[in-house]
């Protein structure tokens, strides 16, 4: 099914769904509606934004930290929407989702419900839209993972490096630093 068909279905349901479904994406042929997080999870999302747009606002080049946007790329067939991202401010002003090429960087909470979204699904799809940094924040665990530099592999595009990390440590995500050592677990 073309994505144009796709991005009408997944409008259509969300006028429907009920209060609890918070969102929508949209991965391969695939619509995905995503329920309301939990507080837990929200409290990191939090926590790792303010200290993001900290270091962005001192660097004065316009990039926020913001967890209510959509990422879209219609010529990949696909629709995110992540926890937090990395982009310019200014993206917002247009009323549409951000377009990929403009990120910097995805952030994904794992959820105790739908952890292979965050592991399967964003993991491809993040390197196909060419998004530089994917940090992967496990509350399940207590760990996490940063992916980065998309390159072409014979499977699509993929991330050629990655970082495990345990909560605690500080991570470097491109210039910016992500503590987390107050960073709960479920």
């Amino acid at each position: 099914m073309d994505y144009a068909r796709m991005r009408a279905i997944a409008d259509e349901l969300m006028a429907h769904a009920p209060e609890d479904v918070w969102a929508t994406e949209i991965s391969g042929d695939e619509i995905i509606m995503m329920m309301s997080p939990a507080n837990l999870h929200e409290l990191i999302v939090y926590r790792l934004a303010k200290r993001l747009d900290r270091q962005l606002e001192r660097s004065g080049t316009g990039l926020i930290a913001h967890g209510g946007a959509d990422i879209e790329d219609p010529e990949s067939g696909v629709k995110r929407r992540p926890d937090v991202m990395v982009f310019p401010e200014r993206a917002l002003e247009s009323g549409e989702a951000v377009h990929p090429r403009e990120v910097v960087a995805v952030v994904e909470v794992v959820s105790k419900s739908n952890p292979e979204n965050d592991y399967e699904g964003k993991m491809r799809d993040y390197p196909t839209m060419e998004v530089p940094y994917y940090l992967i924040v496990d509350p399940r665990t207590g760990t996490g993972l940063l992916l980065s530099a998309p390159h072409q592999t014979p499977e699509g595009r993929r991330y050629s490096t990655r970082r495990e990390f345990a909560f605690g440590e500080t991570v470097q995500v491109g210039k910016w630093e992500v503590d987390t050592a107050d960073f709960p677990v479920y």
